[in-house]
């Protein structure tokens, strides 16, 4: 009899083991996933030892790790299980509220000083967006449909909430792979950028010397907003949850008497929707939706789009310079700050000039073009949106 019940204990504990290693990571793991933790920590890498973007690639890099823990399905824990905490945080990815909450930040942090003290920077702006619709041309080239041309072609725009923005209304199912493709090439713009400009220009472009850039008054900052605002979203209305997010933050900034709301939006706001946008976007990238020839396509375009978008800023300039007079030429180097990475694309336009040159500095006249890009790139959405979606 004793030895009939410990057989029969024996058994049931072996069932137990046996239905728990079911449940386990170990046992529902697929070599999707392992690859898919590894880009995770590399993205974690990145982020922590080279410092690109840490407030972005940390989050999203632990929101792939998230994302790929096998499970056993039927859990309600994935982020694409209907009732999982998740998968409730990342509505706010596919209804398109995050990236809108992002440009309201932006706008709150934004000084549109050096675009207003030399508005002609701005047409740089616009023709870094080329990048954009290379990419839209490419992808459809390629076999993609046009929504989701589109919704890839802005990743040239190395804005990161206005491509989850966009792809959540054209190619929900391609979000994944344009979110990590856009945030990952915004924080390499140091590594994509350089080669491009030494490329394109010559040693005596890049020891041009800009005229500094005149003061701006406040009557300006405030107006600045409100115009920004009428002309874009008349022009585009589609694009009006992200230019006028934008806007809206920017004025409470340039007012002067919502210091407060300013530095919400700013700081507390702008932080926890970075990190919920983060994580959330990170953890959709699971092995089984990800990892598809579509994903590998994607990554290739955007790569694609920002070297096309870097170039078409440069080359902008130096044509732009045929017809400006001697004193009042642009330096080709902040072509690339079109390009709406702020202010890391600034930067690379300062470092390079620097480079050639310890007492030219572009700084200030790069963020005018870099401001320029930020709306840029959601004018350019509104109008993928317009005709696309």
């Amino acid at each position: 009899m004793f030895n009939m019940i410990l057989e029969a204990g024996g058994s049931f504990l072996l069932e137990n083991l046996q239905q728990f290693w079911g449940y386990t990571g170990f046992h529902n793991a697929e070599i999707g996933n392992i690859i898919m933790i590894v880009i995770g920590l590399i993205f974690l890498y990145l982020g922590i030892a080279k410092k690109f973007e840490p407030m972005l690639l940390v989050p999203i890099g632990f929101g792939i790790l998230i994302g790929n823990i096998p499970f056993y399905d039927g859990l309600q824990i994935g982020i694409y299980e209907d009732g999982s905490v998740f998968n409730y945080l990342y509505f706010g990815v596919v209804k398109g509220v995050y990236p809108p909450l992002i440009f309201l930040g932006i706008g709150a942090m934004t000084d549109f000083s050096a675009l207003l003290s030399n508005p002609k920077l701005m047409l740089i702006g616009a023709a870094a967006q080329f990048g954009i619709f290379g990419a839209y041309i490419l992808a459809l080239a390629l076999g993609f449909t046009g929504a989701e041309a589109g919704a890839i072609g802005i990743i040239g725009g190395a804005d990161g909430p206005t491509a989850i923005f966009l792809s959540s209304k054209l190619a929900p199912d391609l979000m994944g792979a344009i979110a990590i493709s856009a945030y990952s090439y915004m924080a390499l713009v140091l590594v994509i950028q350089p080669p491009v400009m030494k490329l394109l220009t010559t040693k005596k472009e890049r020891l041009i010397k800009m005229r500094p850039p005149r003061p701006v008054s406040q009557t300006e900052k405030i107006i600045f907003p409100i115009i920004g605002l009428l002309l874009t979203c008349f022009l585009v209305p589609s694009g009006l949850p992200l230019l006028g997010m934008l806007f809206f933050g920017n004025i409470l900034k340039e007012s002067g008497v919502t210091k407060r709301l300013a530095n919400t939006a700013a700081n507390q706001l702008m932080d926890i929707v970075t990190i919920l946008l983060g994580v959330t976007v990170g953890a959709s990238t699971q092995a089984s939706t990800f990892l598809t020839p579509k994903s590998i396509m994607v990554f290739g375009l955007g790569a694609l789009s920002f070297f096309i978008a870097t170039a078409a800023g440069v080359c902008f300039v130096k044509f732009f310079n045929l017809f400006l007079k001697e004193g009042n030429k642009i330096n080709p180097l902040i072509g690339n700050a079109g390009v709406s990475a702020v202010p890391d694309a600034a930067r690379i336009s300062q470092e390079v000039g620097l480079h050639y040159d310890k007492s030219n500095y572009l700084l200030m006249h790069a963020m005018g073009p870099n401001v320029a890009g930020v709306v840029g790139s959601a004018v350019a959405a509104g109008i993928l949106l317009g005709f696309l979606g």
